[in-house]
């Protein structure tokens, strides 16, 4: 039988110990012991990037992560995104551009593009594309999500941001 072992890290912001088996991966420990059902199980391979999160400034993908290696770590899920009940400039751009059908893969999709802009607030569109190369989705295109990038970036700059969409919104 494993010994138990206490890990204790900050999770959108607060500090979380959980109890863990030395071989339980981050995903399970998020999804089932902190009840943060943001990130999601997809391939549990590292390949679609559904699971991934923000650790200590860097993207990771869960399902590859121990939880007894994010100790002392900064977390940070979808869920931590919002403040004070307002979305986040990224949450708004991906519902104003259609960047997302089935959601699988956004709440991933969400947090990567976050480490982008946190990298290069204002990235070209091969940039993007790079960037998020690692996040699979089935539904869009990948088209509404680089826009979508592109219009947080000149949210976050200040910039008037106008929909692609004519129909869907006026220039904000």
């Amino acid at each position: 039988m494993s010994k138990k072992t206490m890990v204790s890290f900050r999770l959108n912001g607060k500090d979380t110990d959980v109890v863990v088996e030395p071989r339980e991966l981050l995903i399970h420990t998020l999804r089932e012991r902190c009840l943060h059902t943001g990130p999601h199980i997809g391939c549990e391979t590292s390949h679609c990037g559904a699971c991934t999160v923000d650790m200590n400034g860097m993207s990771v993908k869960a399902c590859t992560v121990l939880t007894v290696q994010a100790e002392g770590a900064d977390l940070l899920t979808v869920e931590g995104m919002a403040q004070g009940g307002e979305l986040h400039a990224l949450q708004e751009a991906f519902m104003q551009e259609h960047a997302l059908q089935c959601g699988f893969c956004t709440p991933g999709m969400l947090i990567r593009a976050h480490r982008l802009l946190q990298e290069i607030p204002d990235p070209s569109e091969e940039e993007i594309r790079y960037w998020m190369a690692g996040n699979l989705c089935r539904c869009t295109g990948y088209q509404n999500i680089v826009k979508a990038v592109q219009y947080t970036a000149r949210k976050l700059r200040g910039e008037a941001v106008q929909t692609s969409h004519p129909l869907m919104g006026e220039t904000r």
